[in-house]
């Protein structure tokens, strides 16, 4: 017997090894976060992402228990913000908040990435709000008519603000043009916030942004909202027709933001991050932080595969978008 115990005592200390290394993975996902998490906003504070994108951090923050931090890095039509987050570490730490134009940037630039396949999806944040198209508040037009008039009267003389090359606001100018006819110029900003403070300023005849970055400006007299890129008329502005309505079917930008991290990034990471998602947007705290936003929380179930079907329909949409602008998906773009 004791020829055998020294193989007897090894055998031993392999089996604790081995129990050791088993529960050491479970052990690392019970710490996650044991650090601060960056959400990443590619494009400049104010715009459709950064806020909402803000007010989830802020509430899922509170869950957590660990510092979020918010982390605008504007660039290409949100293309910088969202190759950072795709070559981040698949570690939980860096998170992209996604908005529509990292859908529709595929369509029009040539991405390096793929934005459904290259990403793991976490969950949709908030659905809306709808583009409106103002005009400063002392300007003459007084109508979309009034602008197309203009524009057909004075070619090239009319500059639209936009929030980057390939955004929502860009795709909407180049629609405009298409159907109407006309020469509007498009000049883009790092962001929604600094396009309707060009509206603002003078800077530019109009623009397309966001509800949301609209209403307060409008509410102070200082932009005019003439239509709305939406599918229904805004309660706030009853007498704002839509672009369908003024004669242009399917003229319609509406937003959405949502959650994704670097690929292959942890199945139980991802599950933490979903339940504190939802913990948080489903929170009454949550819903009146963004109803004067003019958008809304997701409703019914919000997992990443729930999240990744609602891309893929987006995305479609958004290709039937290019078509309407007088543009055709980019082969380049696809990885």
């Amino acid at each position: 017997m004791t020829s055998h115990l020294p193989a007897t005592r090894l055998f031993g200390a392999l089996l604790l090894s081995a129990a050791a290394v088993a529960a050491a993975a479970p052990a690392q996902a019970q710490t996650y976060p044991d650090r601060p998490i960056t959400f990443v906003v590619s494009f400049a504070p104010g715009g459709l992402s950064d806020v909402p994108g803000r007010i989830v951090a802020a509430e899922m923050q509170q869950r957590i228990g660990k510092s979020i931090i918010v982390e605008n890095k504007p660039g290409a039509s949100g293309v910088v913000g969202a190759t950072q987050v795709w070559r981040a570490a698949p570690d939980g730490y860096t998170i992209l908040v996604n908005a529509v134009a990292d859908v529709q940037n595929r369509h029009y630039l040539a991405v390096p990435y793929d934005p459904i396949k290259d990403f793991t999806m976490i969950g949709k944040v908030t659905d809306g709000p709808p583009l409106v198209l103002i005009v400063n508040g002392n300007s003459p037009y007084k109508s979309v008519a009034d602008v197309i008039a203009d524009a057909k009267a004075n070619p090239a003389k009319l500059s639209f603000s936009t929030s980057g090359l390939a955004t929502s606001p860009s795709i909407a100018v180049t629609q405009l043009n298409a159907i109407a006819g006309i020469k509007i110029t498009e000049v883009p900003y790092r962001g929604t916030g600094p396009a309707a403070a060009a509206v603002v300023s003078g800077e530019v005849q109009g623009g397309f942004v966001f509800y949301s970055n609209a209403k307060a400006l409008a509410d102070g007299g200082q932009v005019r909202p003439i239509a709305i890129a939406g599918p229904k008329r805004i309660e706030a502005w009853p007498d704002v027709p839509t672009m369908a309505e003024i004669g242009m079917p399917g003229f319609d930008h509406s937003g959405f933001v949502g959650l994704v991290a670097p690929p292959k990034t942890p199945p139980e990471v991802i599950a933490f991050l979903n339940k504190h998602l939802n913990d948080a947007v489903k929170s009454e705290s949550f819903r009146k932080r963004i109803a004067p936003l003019g958008i809304t929380a997701p409703e019914g179930a919000n997992t990443p595969e729930d999240f990744a079907a609602f891309l893929i329909k987006e995305n479609a949409r958004q290709a039937e978008m290019a078509k309407l602008s007088g543009h055709a998906p980019l082969e380049a773009a696809k990885p």
